[in-house]
């Protein structure tokens, strides 16, 4: 066949791109029969999924196969950073079964798909060596794990080889149906801790083009799969071989290939890398194709799941080019969700793109003022219109949310600045950090000010976590958050190894200080991680830890407990959630959300409570919220709280004399009335 990567005919023996098994490496496909008894393992027809009555039930918990057991010495060697360590009883279980308990819904899997970057040959796997004991700042960590990082067994897996296998590197046995296998007992486990599984998918891109080993599209169509330039080179914007989904095949190859996955293996819920690569109408089809499904048909009730992604608008696609691309806003009505990175940047400060020494909400932008922050007036504007940003995400980032903006004005979430989008608050994926950029924790280190002490700056953590938790919508959390996990820094861990990837499901350490991290990634930080890196009163202990975990189920047993934290459309978004803080008059770092199941003419949805005001109050003093409701309802706080983990939050108090409720410093209080 004519291929232009050569300028000449080729010939190409080339592995199925809609294989189903593979042998190790993907060196040959495997024919299976993926009804075949002998391929399911006990349980697996007879199995129930855990209840999801609407996407904004969801709570979504974002972990990597291999970080969740490849450190922990609870699980055998052979097991680790496998499928089958979801199968044990560890620590790391029984921790995702607290969660599980708490109101997490779903664990979001990185990329389980096969990929390219990692030998199958457990064998082979090269290893760092003896990192412990090194220097917090030290470079010898990373210099160790860059000598072996493309032969070790580690990768986040955003690098496509073939999309409909399991990943054999996560397999004690990557040849034939032992991955299948091990794959579907790993989604067993999974629902017997009481969670669904939700598979992050990469149809944006494949890992290689042209006449490449591994360009098993382009091999077979050369030129067609892929997304080419006026010179018909293959665009690579998403880092790798674009692939073309408005071209039909390709579109097709996604759509049978989501519902495979559904079918045969009981995938749950798909997360779409770049989505916004892709066009609106595949995403349409995509959803339609697997609404279709049916538990008597296809033993999989296709309304229950969920579809969401990057909605970013960038590269050769940009602003409709390619025609009419996946973005936030273009995906308004579809019930098809987007990351809102809004409230991700209001909260944390700045930008994946900025100085991280920027402040948002949490971090104490104006009222603790950190390296770059000096807290005069124009800190203040600044923080106002941060938090006008976060409440628009709290109501769901609805864009025809109305509200009264910090200058006391009407205004609507798309008026402020474009930061609301979504027609429906499934649409609304609210989260604070992800895989990419660095935890939580690590932003916390660059943006608090220097003497921050070390529990004020879990204050900070509990506080950004609360606003996706308690937010209308679909909250999404990166694994360890809870438990104050850090990466010692890095910002894209994605190649890191396991050093730098480590969970410990013990709650004893979260690995601050464990080297500079990556040159190629940091090293023009290095210097204030460094500087941070060698202050071991950053590194919080067992006490520190156990309180964010605690507190952080606390928060998710608040939001599992009424319905109006989890609103279905965004007609009862606007008619049952205010804020009691609006306009100039109100308090930098202070916002105060009330929901009600008191609206005339709607029916009632909670049958406990009628009134639930939620302080999230960001400053360094008590705050005190005034509102006549206050002294007309019994109000208190919320019973979760209340006998809660969290002894700062227990001081919160109602003052009906007062007509007011007094919420702690970098607190979040919930209050109810029946």
């Amino acid at each position: 066949m004519w291929t232009p990567a050569t300028g000449r005919f080729e010939t190409s023996l080339v592995t199925d791109p809609y294989a189903h098994s593979l042998a190790r490496n993907s060196e040959r496909v495997q024919i299976v029969d993926l009804d075949d008894p002998a391929l399911a393992p006990p349980g697996w027809t007879t199995f129930a999924k855990p209840a999801l009555a609407a996407p904004e039930d969801a709570v979504l918990y974002e972990l990597h196969v291999r970080d969740f057991s490849a450190s922990d010495a609870a699980v055998p060697d052979s097991l680790r950073g496998t499928y089958l360590a979801f199968t044990l009883d560890t620590p790391g279980t029984r921790h995702l079964r607290a969660l599980a308990e708490a109101g997490v819904t779903h664990v979001h899997l990185l990329p389980t798909f096969d990929f390219a970057t990692v030998n199958e040959e457990r064998a082979a796997w090269a290893s760092p060596g003896d990192l412990a004991g090194l220097a917090p700042d030290g470079e010898e960590q990373q210099a160790a794990i860059g000598r072996v990082r493309a032969r070790d067994g580690f990768n986040w897996g955003y690098d496509p080889f073939h999309f409909g296998v399991p990943e054999g590197s996560y397999a004690t046995q990557p040849d034939g149906a032992a991955r299948i296998i091990q794959f579907r007992r790993m989604v067993l486990a999974l629902a017997g801790l009481g969670l669904r599984v939700v598979m992050d998918v990469v149809y944006n891109h494949a890992h290689a083009a042209g006449v490449a080993p591994q360009a098993v599209l382009d091999r077979i169509v050369p030129g067609y799969y892929h997304r080419l330039n006026a010179d018909g080179a293959v665009e690579n914007s998403t880092c790798c071989a674009n692939t073309a989904s408005e071209h039909a095949m390709m579109e097709h190859l996604m759509a049978s290939d989501l519902v495979h996955w559904a079918r045969h293996h009981r995938v749950d819920g798909f997360r779409f890398d770049l989505m916004g690569h892709h066009m609106k109408v595949n995403m349409e089809r995509v959803r339609d194709t697997l609404r279709a499904l049916t538990p008597v048909r296809d033993g999989v009730d296709g309304q229950a799941i969920l579809l969401y992604g990057e909605g970013w608008d960038f590269g050769e696609v940009q602003g409709g080019r390619r025609g009419v691309n996946a973005t936030q806003r273009n995906l308004a009505g579809t019930g098809i969700g987007t990351f809102n990175d809004r409230l991700r940047d209001a909260v944390r400060g700045g930008s994946p793109f900025s100085d991280r020494r920027q402040q948002g909400f949490a971090t104490g932008l104006f009222t603790a003022p950190g390296e770059l922050d000096r807290g005069g007036e124009g800190d203040r504007i600044r923080l106002l219109d941060l938090q006008d940003r976060i409440k628009v995400g709290l109501a769901g980032n609805l864009a025809a949310y109305r509200l009264t903006d910090r200058r006391g004005q009407p205004a609507t979430g798309a008026s402020l600045g474009g930061a609301g989008y979504a027609a429906d608050p499934e649409e609304c994926v609210n989260y604070v950090e992800a895989h990419d950029n660095e935890t939580l924790w690590d932003k916390i280190a660059y943006a608090a000010p220097a003497a921050t002490p070390l529990m004020e700056r879990v204050r900070m953590q509990l506080l950004a976590l609360a606003v996706p938790a308690l937010a209308q919508g679909v909250p999404f959390f990166h694994a360890g958050g809870e438990i104050l996990r850090s990466k010692s820094m890095d910002a894209d861990s994605y190649d890191s190894g396991d050093w730098f990837n480590r969970v410990d499901w013990t709650l004893s350490i979260n690995h601050w200080g464990m080297g500079l991290p990556p040159a190629d990634k940091n090293r023009e930080r290095w210097p204030q991680i460094r500087e941070r890196l060698r202050r071991a009163d950053l590194a919080p202990g067992r006490e520190e830890i156990a309180l964010a975990f605690g507190a952080f189920r606390d928060l998710l047993a608040v939001r599992r407990s009424s319905p109006l934290f989890r609103l279905r459309d965004a007609a009862d978004v606007q008619a049952r959630l205010g804020f009691l803080t609006h306009g100039p008059a109100q308090p930098p770092g202070v916002i105060a959300m009330a929901l009600s199941d008191a609206v005339e003419g709607a029916p009632d949805l909670d049958p406990r409570w009628e009134r639930i005001v939620v302080v999230f109050n960001a400053t360094l003093e008590e705050r005190r919220v005034a509102h006549p409701a206050f002294a007309q309802f019994p109000f208190e706080l919320h019973p979760a709280q209340r006998a809660g983990r969290d002894p700062r939050v227990r001081a919160a108090r109602v003052e009906r004399g007062q007509a007011a409720v007094v919420v702690p410093p970098r607190t979040v209080a919930v209050f109810v009335a029946p």
